[in-house]
């Protein structure tokens, strides 16, 4: 029996993580410093330069409470071209500027001769436990979690994650994935990872049980004070949701992925509500597109719409699966003006989810 239940019936990759689609890589700078609980996440869509070889992507704004960078020219071309960053609210200028001094620093050309480049940069509040204001985040930070970036990687407090909260418990970075198998033979890949920062207690729902009420009354039990207004808070966080594949989809069809992103959020018990941020991003590895018209552009056979029910059943999966992970491997952290957020573990530990 393990230990964190399994999402639905398709099989998990070998990591179970999103780093189980071909190419795909994450990094994480993590800032611990008393009222600084923050940090940057960075994806890497693949091993080379995303500005020469980008990539095919598209997303979808399921509520547009948030202060991202670069989505409209997402939205226009349909590809990315520079790695994805996660950080937080007030920190989303410095990691753009830091995407287009790397940009730069290896196309000297960019802004002059060629094209300027699309930082791609989201964003969740972590104002509670990260003390904002003091803007700590700084450009050699991206590079320091660009330079990790690998296939293994930490999950939980760590990272953009490091000051998010999730239904009023440790929130941050989470990651899943799914395996489908193809018609044509083999198998595609489908992961997720997730800035969980969003979630009212008492909607929680944990592998289709509902459970916030259990925990919104234990914790009010326990710190009646801090929880009595547990029932009436609104929703005002976010959730930053990244899809990748192997499967060779062109920018509509990954609009369409995306989209299925927000079933697997909703079976959390989100209702995307009024203050919180969610955004969708899914994007494709299975080929690149050329920066220069005189550069050969790929030849490739995409899927049949008619096929894709799998591919959405794998990103609404591994979504899921990707904020329960968030969930239960967040660790406690204390932050600014001595704020604290449990981790779900300490109250519901993964073991006793099947007793």
């Amino acid at each position: 029996m393990p230990s964190i239940p399994h999402i639905g019936s398709l099989p998990a990759g070998k990591r179970n993580a999103i780093t189980d689609v071909r190419g795909v890589s994450v990094g994480h700078r993590t800032l611990d410093d008393d009222g600084v609980q923050t940090g940057v996440t960075v994806v890497r869509p693949h091993g080379g330069d995303p500005f020469r070889d980008k990539v095919p992507a598209a997303a979808v704004v399921l509520n547009g409470f948030g202060k991202s960078v670069g989505l409209v020219q997402v939205e226009e071309l349909g590809v990315l071209e520079t790695p994805i960053a996660l950080t937080n609210t007030f920190s989303v200028g410095t990691i753009a500027t830091a995407q287009i001094r790397d940009c730069v620093a290896a196309n000297p050309e960019s802004g002059r001769s060629m094209p300027t480049v699309n930082p791609l940069v989201f964003e969740c509040n972590d104002g509670f436990l990260n003390d904002i204001q003091r803007l700590a985040v700084a450009e050699a930070d991206y590079l320091r979690a660009l330079e990790s970036a690998g296939a293994d990687f930490e999950q939980g407090s760590v990272g953009a994650g490091r000051g998010m909260s999730s239904f009023q418990f440790k929130g941050g970075i989470g990651s899943a994935s799914r395996c489908v198998p193809s018609r044509q033979g083999g198998v595609h890949t489908v992961g997720a990872l997730v800035l969980a920062n969003y979630g009212r207690l008492p909607q929680l729902v944990l592998a289709g049980r509902a459970v916030g009420a259990q925990l919104a009354t234990q914790l009010a039990s326990q710190d009646a004070a801090v929880q009595a207004n547990t029932a009436a808070e609104p929703e005002k966080g976010s959730i930053i949701m990244l899809i990748a594949t192997d499967a060779p989809m062109d920018a509509r069809q990954l609009r369409r992925l995306a989209l299925r992103a927000g079933a697997g959020l909703a079976r959390t018990g989100s209702v995307f509500g009024h203050g919180s941020g969610d955004i969708a991003l899914a994007f494709s590895t299975a080929y690149t597109v050329p920066d220069r018209a005189e550069r050969p552009m790929p030849a490739v056979a995409m899927l049949h719409d008619s096929l894709l029910d799998d591919i959405f059943q794998a990103a609404a999966d591994s979504t899921e699966q990707a904020i329960v992970h968030a969930l239960w491997r967040a660790t406690a952290v204390s932050g600014r003006d001595g704020h604290h957020r449990r981790a779900l573990s300490e109250l519901l530990p993964p073991s006793s989810f099947f007793s």
